[in-house]
């Protein structure tokens, strides 16, 4: 017999969703020292498992770099845990009788986590560890093209989190995919909460379920290096950056906007590093592969190395190039590589001054990345303030490489996977998602000061004529509020 796949992927979906609500009924009880024994076995399986699941998740997608997967891997597992091993998420987590106020940690319920195929074993680590300390329930919905890879972590997970003592169950991941399936997952009524990580697309389905969503879009992140930047370092981070995994994370750089009197020098210290500036006849044979006539990126050019393009597209770079680099002159619908590209091409644009600069930022931004990102080279402190001030995104690099700054590898903001671009990017948060976005507050309020007298004494009616309705005017009243609720 034949079996329908969408069919037994939606049934697979409603039993996940089931088994998760039941078991965390039961984890909503456990203990801090339980959650925190859980998670602390979870992060270290995965982070020993952090070089496998890295060639599975290159070998099964086609995108990236094995070895930087690996470090994506250990940056999900260790690094996240040990960003929140110390949160406390089980009763009361702050305040004080004295103090007025005491807030209680509340879980959220099951959350349904949509897990991007760019990053695929190292968002399931970070997704199911902030979920599990957060008290909650978790069902990985995986990309299509990273099933395999994607389960695999979260097997690695749940063995270690069922042999620490959480409840089986409380942890899922589809392994029957199909877009009706994981709409299933989205809309079923034990999940409290979704947490999508992707492309636009992803992001649209996961708002439009009437529950609420933390949605994460695009990125177009633009890199300013000012006259006042450590050029040598600017350079070495950029290509280092946009060549990290083959630029498959959303916070990688996109394009160089270069003040023009350290252009030059620039350009020659990124080809020293790897940069392989293109002409523009090869600009336009890269246009022609990169993207589809509707601006949607070819999913066969993702991820890929400067050779592989350069194959696609019928062009010859250096053996020894890292990323192309395209100068470019317009940005918008015109010139189709000033969109994010979730592979080694960047743009090159040059601005006479920090001001122009600014400007030329906010028109990238504007194109396709509002509320994410952007990069930042300089020593200037008014330079950096004034882009602080002025940029519409919720994080500013400042002299880092994008790809591992954003995501809080090298930078103080917290450690997480799923970034946040805010209202002004179509989300409810600008945040770095991580464990306290996944539990809610309750707060005992104690009294701080006596009413008014006024509050406390009984009212005056007005005086004047009370309107009572016609016998017959009561009875059609009554009449229409019975059909309503007949209705209803």
């Amino acid at each position: 017999m034949t079996l329908d796949k969408d069919l037994l992927s939606i049934q697979e979906a409603r039993d996940l969703a089931e088994r998760a609500y039941r078991a965390q009924q039961i984890w909503a009880h456990a203990d801090q020292q339980l959650v925190d024994r859980v998670c602390a076995a979870m992060a270290e399986a995965a982070y020993l498992a952090a070089e496998r699941l890295g060639r599975m998740a290159a070998e099964e997608t086609g995108y990236g770099v094995p070895e930087h997967k690996k470090i994506k891997n250990q940056f999900g597992s260790k690094y996240v845990w040990e960003s929140i091993r110390d949160v406390k998420t089980v009763g009361v987590i702050r305040g004080s009788r004295e103090s007025g106020v005491i807030e209680i940690a509340w879980p959220m319920g099951v959350i349904a986590a949509l897990i991007p195929s760019t990053n695929p074993t190292s968002t399931v680590m970070n997704k199911v560890l902030m979920a599990v300390k957060a008290r909650d329930g978790i069902v990985v919905a995986p990309h299509p093209s990273a099933a395999k890879c994607s389960l695999a972590a979260a097997e690695v997970m749940i063995a270690a989190a069922e042999q620490a003592g959480a409840p089986k169950g409380l942890i899922g991941c589809l392994t029957k995919i199909s877009l009706p399936g994981t709409q299933a997952l989205l809309s079923h009524k034990r999940v409290a909460l979704i947490l999508a990580t992707g492309g636009s697309d992803m992001v649209r389905v996961a708002h439009s379920q009437g529950k609420p969503a933390y949605g994460v879009g695009p990125g177009n992140v633009p890199v300013y290096v000012d006259r006042s930047a450590d050029l040598e370092k600017a350079a070495r981070y950029i290509v280092g950056s946009k060549a990290f995994d083959h630029s498959v994370i959303c916070a990688t750089e996109q394009a160089v906007v270069a003040d023009k009197p350290i252009a030059a020098r620039l350009r020659q210290l990124m080809q020293a590093e790897g940069a392989y500036f293109v002409d523009e006849r090869q600009a336009e044979a890269l246009r022609r592969i990169l993207f589809k006539p509707n601006g949607a990126i070819n999913a066969a050019t993702v991820g890929k190395s400067p050779q592989y393009l350069a194959a696609m597209a019928g062009i010859r770079v250096p053996g020894k190039a890292r990323i192309l680099v395209a100068p470019l002159s317009r940005v918008g619908r015109e010139e189709p590589l000033s969109r994010e590209k979730l592979t080694t091409v960047l743009g090159w644009y040059e601005a006479n001054g920090w001001e122009a600069g600014c400007e030329r930022c906010i028109e990238l931004i504007q194109f396709g990345g509002r509320g994410h990102s952007l990069i930042l080279h300089a020593t200037d402190e008014k330079v950096i303030m004034a882009f602080g001030l002025e940029k519409p995104v919720f994080r500013i690099g400042v002299n880092t490489m994008g790809t591992l700054g954003a995501i809080g590898m090298t930078t103080n903001i917290m450690p997480s996977l799923t970034l946040g671009p805010g209202g002004i990017g179509g989300a409810i948060t600008g945040d770095n998602i991580t464990v306290h976005h996944l539990y809610n507050v309750k707060r005992l309020a104690f009294e701080t000061s006596a009413p008014p007298p006024e509050a406390l004494q009984p009212g005056r009616v007005p005086a004047g004529k009370v309107y009572a309705p016609a016998p017959e005017e009561l009875e059609s009243i009554v009449r229409e509020i019975v059909q309503e609720i007949l209705r209803a």
